[in-house]
């Protein structure tokens, strides 16, 4: 199994480039069913989860390439309606097929998905929308069994919570949907707007893509494009993190600032300075962070889930104490007791976790618990006195593209171990 080893104590300096966001990679590559034809989906991040996506789509028939960072998606061969069980449990993102397989083939069978354990974070939100549209859904044994009699017919659909996943899946199953459909209470992550440029494109009509309210007239059928991918802003925080803890200096190139419009105060506050300009961003970091008053993780606009565990250690090394609210999922502060085992003190309660900065952090073997968690992981020991073993790695290789390599090139030292 992998592991990385990371020598502390190395201040980051020099420039990166940030790949295209996996968050939006995986709902437009499902989204590629839909489009009868060849579409290129460019700026395509190489991570394990997108090439999870990838077996699934050939699975199903697809004819799927990949060369420079694009793959390229051909699914007029598409013959099959089904995922298998070992495909599914791979990621949690693997629902957002189901709408898709549906509104292409009328049917879908599928288990329910796997992934990050984060607590609870149920699919009916999903489900209930897609009956509305006249999806027969039959939960059964731990499996999905889905039909559509004839073509699913447009409604109006509210969601109670701005789930993402469940927005998405709305989007996919009703482009071809007959009618028109309105999404009230829609996420509105850039992600979001992303799939639905690439829907755009093959010729779907939608419109409030990026408000709470989506509206979606239903067209005959999808064609191939070309598209790129948007940026990662969860990458990018994570190495805004990485200098900040450091001390360090980093510019960030390929990057829409706006889309973390909320987070940058966060780093003013913790005492960085931050510039901005047209695609790319600069951090400089003082010699020790300030504490951040107070944190709560909300629905986009509001500061992202997937930033807390990155920015929790970021200010482990602060002055002061640091309040976090995790609004979005239960377990989401698995990686605190890891960050514990270096050194840092938390105490959680419930959905709260009080962080008091300490002077130094210690190396140690830590394990990844999840995605973000793992990069947390990775962001303390770089701050650590000594040598910090992380393990279970797997995780952080779902969601960053040479994690190891990009921060060597500007100046960690960090070695991947097999």
């Amino acid at each position: 199994m992998s592991r990385l080893m990371i020598e502390g104590k190395h201040r980051i300096s020099g420039a990166v480039k940030i790949h295209g966001a996996k968050n939006s990679a995986l709902p437009v590559l499902a989204a590629t069913l839909l489009a009868r034809g060849t579409s290129e989906i460019h700026n395509c991040p190489l991570l394990s989860d997108v090439a999870a996506s990838i077996r699934i789509l050939r699975y199903l028939g697809c004819t799927v390439s990949r060369s420079n960072g694009c793959v390229t998606v051909d699914s007029t061969s598409l013959n099959r309606s089904d995922i298998p069980d070992t495909l599914m449990r791979e990621m949690r993102s693997s629902i957002v097929f189901l709408g898709a397989i549906a509104a292409r083939t009328g049917e879908a069978h599928m288990s329910f998905p796997g992934g990050c354990e984060l607590g609870t974070r149920p699919i009916d939100l999903h489900l209930s929308a897609l009956r509305q549209l006249g999806m027969e859904i039959v939960e059964e044994g731990g499996r999905l069994e889905c039909r559509v009699a004839g073509r699913l017919k447009g409604t109006t659909i509210a969601l109670a919570f701005p789930s993402v996943g469940a927005t998405e899946n709305i989007l996919l199953a009703s482009v071809t949907a007959q009618g028109t459909t309105s999404i009230l209470n829609a996420a509105r992550e850039p992600e979001i707007t992303d799939l639905c440029n690439y829907l755009n494109r093959c010729g779907a009509r939608i419109s409030g893509a990026g408000d709470s309210a989506i509206t979606v007239e239903g067209v005959d059928a999808l064609f191939g494009c070309s598209h790129s991918v948007i940026p990662d802003r969860i990458e990018t925080v994570t190495y805004m993190a990485a200098a900040a803890i450091t001390g360090g200096r980093l510019t960030l190139k390929s990057v829409y600032p706006e889309h973390i419009a909320t987070i940058l105060p966060v780093f003013e506050e913790a005492g960085c300075a931050v510039t901005t300009g047209a695609g790319e961003l600069s951090i400089t970091a003082p010699p020790r962070l300030q504490r951040i008053r107070s944190i709560r993780t909300m629905p986009y606009p509001g500061f992202p889930t997937d930033a807390q565990a990155p920015t929790m250690a970021m200010v482990s090394v602060a002055d002061g104490t640091s309040v976090f609210i995790e609004n979005i999922f239960e377990s989401r502060y698995k990686h605190a007791g890891e960050l514990m085992r270096l050194g840092a003190r938390i105490k959680i309660e419930g959905r709260v976790a009080v962080v008091e900065g300490v002077p130094r952090l210690s190396g140690a073997e830590v394990e990844c618990t999840d995605l973000r968690g793992g990069a947390a992981l990775v962001i303390a020991g770089l701050a650590a006195d000594g040598i910090t073993e992380v393990t279970h790695i797997h995780h952080i290789d779902r969601g960053y593209e040479n994690l190891e390599q990009n921060l060597c090139d500007i100046g960690a030292v960090v070695k991947r171990l097999e």
